[in-house]
């Protein structure tokens, strides 16, 4: 199971890449279909580490835009900000 996980999760990291390349937030789930008709145990897998990195990405994002308000002596920003990518 280490190996699929991971293949996945090497995967998952392209994927993240190729959608900002490729400008298109929701090309992780045409993978998704791609891995589905052929397994939906590596579906599973490849889902659940691209909801981790792009809730690290949002999280990160979150951080960094309140470190630069703290630099610039604003507010910080709202815990239901949309950070973007």
């Amino acid at each position: 199971m280490a190996l699929i996980n991971d293949l996945t999760d090497a995967l998952a990291r392209d994927v993240v890449a190729a959608m900002d390349e490729l400008g298109d937030d929701r090309f992780h789930e045409k993978i998704s279909k791609v891995l589905l008709d052929m397994s939906p145990t590596t579906q599973e897998l490849y889902l659940a580490a691209i909801r981790g990195l792009l809730a690290e990405r949002k999280a990160r994002a979150f951080l960094n835009a309140a470190l630069q308000a703290k630099r610039e002596g604003r507010t910080g920003p709202h815990l239901h900000m949309d950070v973007g990518h």
